[in-house]
């Protein structure tokens, strides 16, 4: 009998000492505990804190930090004084050392009823300028590719946190319950890697499930394992059934578990999946106009505009937060030289079919309640690095919003003169992610999961929603 008592576990004692009283105790403390933490959202579609006015979102993510002043964020005192000193004190924190103005080697031209200016770099999205709500006035804390990539996805550039995808996803569950409700197509594993849509402490469902990877084409991003050729659909029921039995008994017996849960529940969404995931990511259904529409005619355009064209597809079937990676092995937009040559590879390779996915979720009736969301981790200094290049620079740059719910053919905020530093109406990464939040509903300081004596949130203690771009 002293044997068996060393080896019982305390949940286990109290479930089986004086006819359990003590296990219904502990389980009554747990049940409020987890209440506390939000556990119910974590599997299903929750009540929303507010009027939603999306009900899900789309990052297009640039990765490598596009150039604000080269793309969005004109700035006609840059051209000017190219090649003198800039005329203000610099960040005290720089990634590198830059040397004098660089102005833009492309020109800018109104486009639209409300004549927003668009650079060369972009005509097709240009033709979409008039959806478009323009943030020039965004800034984060990290002048390095990791720590901002994870302050963008996380809202924390020092700690591992819950991606905004899975937070999302927390708070509103999945509307679709044989896909996952959050998903990344084509990431990078550089710069936070799989921490960039991991789910961190909330529950493991929440966590993004990548497609592919930015080293390989989109035509070859597919989920592993998808189909299973050595069981047939039957005998796979039966396993399930009963691991999910020995699981849900062992849970009895040892109390709540979440990696346990998240474990059982990944078995089952991986077994529905394979009938809806390949239906899902099958583009040969779709016109050849719309196929002609995101670009996939055209060798440049063609990997990319598969991504958004997938992207379209997932969303339209309920899929909650899908994230769009452009990049390669180079960091794609990190131009610190040959930044005439990089930005003119990497906006002829996105530009057509960004357009074609605005297009098209417009016709669609999807852009009313999809946010799309298009930036990178940082912009580009003004100052030159070497002959031909621009710096990181994480004080001000711009990203840019459509549909769901924002107001449509404005640019809000500002940048100083020569486009180094947020001044006029700043948005930080934190802000954002309120204002992101705040359109699908949620109130992102309710939005909390108490994790080790604490109550989390993505915007962690701050932020502020940007109620001026609100439709």
């Amino acid at each position: 009998m002293e044997f068996s008592m060393q080896r019982l576990g305390r949940r286990t004692l109290l479930q089986r000492a004086a006819g359990g009283f003590g296990y219904l105790a502990l389980q009554s403390l747990m049940a409020r505990e987890q209440a506390r933490a939000g556990t119910p959202h974590a599997g299903g579609s929750a009540t929303t804190h507010l009027p939603a006015r999306a009900k899900r979102i789309v990052f297009l993510f640039m990765k490598g930090g596009p150039s604000h002043v080269d793309t969005f964020d004109p700035k006609p005192l840059l051209e000017r004084d190219d090649g003198k000193p800039y005329p203000f004190k610099q960040p005290r924190v720089q990634f590198a050392q830059t040397g004098k103005l660089l102005k833009s080697p492309w020109r800018f031209k109104q486009y639209g009823e409300s004549g927003l200016p668009v650079s060369e770099l972009f005509p097709n999205v240009a033709e979409c300028v008039d959806e478009l709500c323009v943030l020039r006035s965004v800034h984060g804390t990290n002048p390095a590719h990791g720590g901002a990539c994870l302050k963008l996805h996380t809202g924390s550039d020092t700690q591992v946190r819950p991606s905004m995808g899975s937070w999302l996803l927390y708070g509103l569950g999945s509307e679709n319950e044989n896909l996952p409700g959050f998903i990344t197509i084509c990431p990078t594993f550089a710069h936070g890697g799989v921490n960039n849509w991991g789910a961190a402490f909330l529950p493991a469902a929440c966590q993004g499930t990548p497609i592919g990877n930015a080293s390989i084409s989109s035509d070859k991003a597919l989920v592993h394992h998808i189909l299973n050729t050595q069981t047939n659909e039957a005998l796979q029921r039966r396993q399930l059934d009963f691991m999910a039995r020995a699981n849900r008994e062992h849970l009895e017996l040892s109390g709540a578990n979440l990696a346990l849960d998240g474990r059982i529940n990944s078995f089952e969404l991986a077994f529905r999946m394979q009938s809806t995931m390949p239906e899902a990511q099958d583009i040969s259904r779709e016109s050849e106009a719309t196929r002609k529409l995101y670009g996939m005619d055209h060798p440049v355009t063609e990997n990319f505009g598969r991504q958004c064209l997938m992207a379209r597809r997932f969303l339209e079937r309920g899929v909650r937060f899908v994230q769009v990676t452009h990049s390669d092995g180079e960091v794609q937009w990190d131009q610190h030289g040959g930044l005439f040559k990089g930005h003119t590879k990497n906006a002829a390779e996105v530009d057509r079919p960004i357009a074609g996915f605005l297009k098209d979720l417009k016709q669609r009736g999807l852009l009313e309640d999809t946010l799309v969301l298009w930036g990178g981790e940082f912009g580009r200094t003004p100052t030159a690095q070497g002959a031909d290049g621009r710096d990181h620079n994480p004080n001000g740059f711009t990203m840019w919003l459509a549909g769901g719910g924002v107001k449509k053919g404005m640019a809000y905020g500002a940048t100083d003169d020569y486009g180094y530093f947020a001044q006029e109406d700043k948005i930080h990464i934190h802000d954002l992610h309120a204002t992101l939040l705040h359109l699908l509903g949620l109130n992102h300081e309710k939005l909390t999961h108490r994790y080790a004596g604490r109550d989390f949130r993505l915007t962690d203690v701050e932020g502020h929603v940007v109620r001026d771009i609100l439709a």
